[in-house]
Formats: structure tokens, C-alpha cells, sequence
């Protein structure tokens, strides 16, 4: 009769509380089948030269002291957030996490928010920052958020990307149209698309 009683509970348990047991289900799901976290790279200080380099390349102008700053606080930083935060799996993984309650943030956006600080903490004269979104129309693939940079004046689509959350705090940086995951749209474009259909202007990114 006790066992009974037990398996009864633990079944009216299951029940009270499904989206929990499906969250948690998704989370074994995605730990098979989330990209795996890529290797830090060999040579930080040659990572750091290569994105400052990338960054001279997006326009005349462009103070290499900053671009170097640029650089060193992208690749780094978000390696210090992810020690924070804890994170351990791939990044939709982690997001699953994050929507638990099992890690305190972690989301694209988070990431991006964060970066985007710290890097205006350094008041850069020749290099501009923007925000962008993926997948904002795509009904089928979650919402993605970045920092961008670029020349002064220019436009995303001639900046290049820092996307710390891809891979778990392990930076992506290329060109913004050579990003072959991802069609980026200014931020403020994606939110005027949502103010048109009634949708909130937030960043949705899970």
C-alpha cells in the first residue's frame, strides 16, 4: 500500500507541474544534439590581432588603439561571463538553463546587453556599435541577438559581428554578410517591424 501511495503522488506530481517535466526533457534532447563548444583558440593575443585587424578593415579612420581595445574586450570578456554565469553546454543548452531557473542568464540578448556595455564603458571615438536581430520573421528559428561593429557612419551590413553567445562565451567575429548562419537587420528595423503588427518591442531571443 505504500508503494502505491508513493507512485501516486509521483504521478500527480508529474501532473501539477508538465511544462517543467518538458522543459526538462528538452534539455536532455538538446544536450544530444547541441553544437559542441569549439576550443579556445591557441593564441589569444593572435585572435586579438586578427579582430583588430578585421576591424581597421571596415573603414578609413578607425584608431588602431581602439581597435585593438575593441578586440582584446570581445574576445575576453565574454569568457569572463560565462565563468559568472556558469556555463558548461552549448548554447541552446544553456538557454534551456537559464528558462529553468538553473543559471541566472546567459540568453542571446543577455550576452549581447552585457557586451555591448562593456565595450561603451571604453567611450571608442572611431568605431560605432550597433544592435542587430535574426530570424525576427522566421517562425521556425529562435530570435537571435548581436553586437555589431563598424566604421563611424556605417551601416551593419558593413560592419562585423561579436556573437559571444554562439558558442558559450567563445567568440564568433566575421564580417556582418559573410555570416553564413544568420541574416542580420538593425535592431531598430526589427522593432519598428513588430510596433507595425502590435507585437511588444523587446528581444525575444530564448
Amino acid at each position: 500500500m505504500a508503494d502505491l501511495r508513493t507512485g501516486t503522488a509521483m504521478v500527480v506530481s508529474l501532473l501539477i507541474k508538465p511544462a517543467r517535466v518538458l522543459a526538462v526533457i528538452a534539455l536532455f534532447l538538446l544536450a544530444a544534439c547541441g553544437a559542441p563548444r569549439p576550443d579556445p583558440p591557441v593564441s589569444d593575443q593572435r585572435e586579438i590581432a586578427a579582430i583588430a585587424e578585421g576591424i581597421l578593415a571596415l573603414g578609413p579612420g578607425i584608431d588602431p588603439e581602439e581597435a585593438e581595445a575593441a578586440a582584446r574586450i570581445a574576445l575576453l570578456y565574454p569568457r569572463q561571463l560565462a565563468r559568472e554565469w556558469n556555463v558548461t553546454d552549448s548554447a541552446l543548452v544553456h538557454n534551456t538553463k537559464v528558462n529553468l531557473g538553473l543559471r541566472p542568464r546567459g540568453l542571446c540578448f543577455q550576452w549581447a546587453d552585457d557586451l555591448e556595455t562593456r565595450l561603451r564603458q571604453e567611450g571608442f571615438e572611431t568605431i560605432e556599435m550597433h544592435r542587430a536581430i535574426a530570424n525576427h520573421d522566421v517562425s521556425y528559428r529562435i530570435e537571435h541577438s548581436t553586437v555589431i561593429v563598424s566604421a563611424p557612419g556605417g551601416t551593419i551590413s558593413e560592419g562585423m559581428v561579436l556573437d559571444p553567445w554562439r558558442y558559450g562565451g567563445l567568440l564568433f567575429w566575421d564580417e556582418t554578410l559573410d555570416d553564413e548562419r544568420y541574416r542580420w537587420v538593425e535592431r531598430s528595423e526589427v522593432f519598428a517591424w513588430k510596433r507595425a503588427r502590435g507585437l511588444p518591442e523587446v528581444e525575444t531571443g530564448s
